[in-house]
């Protein structure tokens, strides 16, 4: 559903978005769609997602994941315009440095999120499964290696290869280089398990690593959560989602690259124990999978923010930045207990439909998406606003070359199993 505001309302505030990606663009698209504005982006690079674009007005920073060197850019850009500025991240390490960095902002800064350490409490993925274990809510096994300390490497898993691996601390992984490196890395054995844990530290990573009973079934058991919640922790907005496809290329692998909306209310009963019990404000972003061992989606983790595929969120007809600037900027956001949870059936994409149509081969899946194709919404293809030519040829080449990356890099599980509407 799309807002329109007043002239007035528009001049009141400026949205300013830290990260140049497309969740950055996704966030730049919901604004303007619902009130007609700019939106500033910052970042180190102007890639492509975020440049030539008729929505979006392009600051430098050198470092946007430091809080030091985001601080005086803000301040330079408070002194070209009026009124507030809303002030979001769009990914967990420029969500760290905007709590950083605010601060030493002025009032006129309102930034959305948790304090640093509700910050660490929800999204350090230790912090999360330990939370999820206490409160009984639905979570892969796990075990927590802390590569900090002297401790030895485990000489066992409480469950069956193979196992997922992954960084508990996502800022800090980036620091981190060795080869073979990746977002999310899936271990065939328990010496490839310590020969990685041993690389990894050797690389100078020394938070902790999370090792994972790996659900199985491909990307069509993935799901998403987006729960906008008030200053009381409850939450007055949901969006649920059924992941079809995830990007698979090394630097970019398990972002949600197709999803189709739907409707869970007992998995939201769940995300509304979790952010009660951290006290969270604002969005918390929810990764899930459902496992088809025993009929539960189960949680990952939490995410900061409006997620890099915010936009499955708007094309499901309740576009989230406008909770934002009903609590914040206008003060409509009535103090309730009601939950919108109902939406639009719709299909978001990044990749070219063809190749969501592809790699959907579960039963169910295919009724869903075959429901959703009459609403079909990338981001990046804004008709009748985005209208430079070097900007739509990059689109057309990046629909290109996921048909590429797609050969190269998926091979999708076998025998991953029907399973209703989970």
């Amino acid at each position: 559903m799309s807002v329109t505001a007043p002239q007035q309302l528009r001049e009141r505030f400026t949205p300013v978005v830290v990260g140049g990606d497309i969740g950055a663009y996704s966030l730049a698209r919901a604004f303007h769609e619902a009130y007609g504005i700019k939106t500033v982006v910052v970042s180190k690079l102007q890639g492509w997602h975020v440049s030539d674009s008729a929505i979006i007005e392009n600051v430098s920073c050198p470092d946007p994941f430091s809080a030091d060197a985001l601080l005086p850019v803000l301040r330079e850009l408070e002194n070209t315009r009026p009124g507030k500025f809303l002030l979001l991240g769009s990914a967990d390490a420029t969500v760290k440095a905007i709590i950083g960095a605010r601060q030493g902002l002025s009032e006129r800064w309102l930034a959305p999120y948790v304090d640093m350490e509700t910050f660490r409490a929800g999204t350090e993925k230790q912090n999360f499964t330990r939370l999820c274990q206490d409160l009984g809510v639905d979570h892969p096994a796990t075990v927590v290696v802390d590569l900090g300390s002297d401790e030895p490497l485990p000489e066992s898993v409480p469950f069956a290869f193979p196992v997922i691996a992954k960084p508990a601390e996502v800022s800090e992984w980036k620091r981190a280089d060795f080869p073979g490196k990746q977002k999310v890395h899936t271990v065939a054995s328990l010496p490839e398990l310590r020969q990685l844990l041993t690389t990894i530290r050797g690389a100078g990573y020394r938070e902790s690593i999370i090792v994972q009973d790996m659900i199985p079934g491909d990307d069509q058991n993935m799901r998403i959560l987006t729960c906008y919640c008030d200053e009381k922790s409850r939450v007055r907005f949901a969006s649920y989602g059924r992941t079809l496809l995830e990007e698979h290329s090394p630097g970019a692998i398990g972002n949600p690259a197709a999803i189709v909306t739907d409707v869970n209310p007992e998995v939201v009963a769940q995300a509304q124990k979790l952010v009660s019990a951290l006290g969270w404000t604002g969005y918390a972003n929810f990764d899930l999978k459902y496992d088809p061992r025993d009929g539960k989606t189960k949680f990952f983790e939490l995410n900061p923010r409006l997620g890099r595929s915010n936009y499955y969120v708007t094309a499901g007809g309740n576009n989230p930045v406008t909770y934002y600037v009903r609590e914040l900027i206008e003060g409509t956001l009535e103090d309730s207990d009601s939950l919108l949870q109902e939406q639009e059936v719709a299909l978001y994409t990044v990749v070219p439909v063809a190749l969501v149509k592809y790699y959907t081969t579960l039963p169910d899946a295919k009724r869903q998406l075959a429901a959703a194709r009459k609403n079909v919404k990338n981001p990046l293809i804004y008709r009748g606003v985005e209208k430079s030519p070097k900007r739509w040829a990059y689109i057309a080449l990046a629909m290109a070359n996921y048909v590429k990356k797609f050969r190269r890099y998926y091979r999708p599980q076998p025998d991953a199993g029907e399973h209703g509407n989970a």
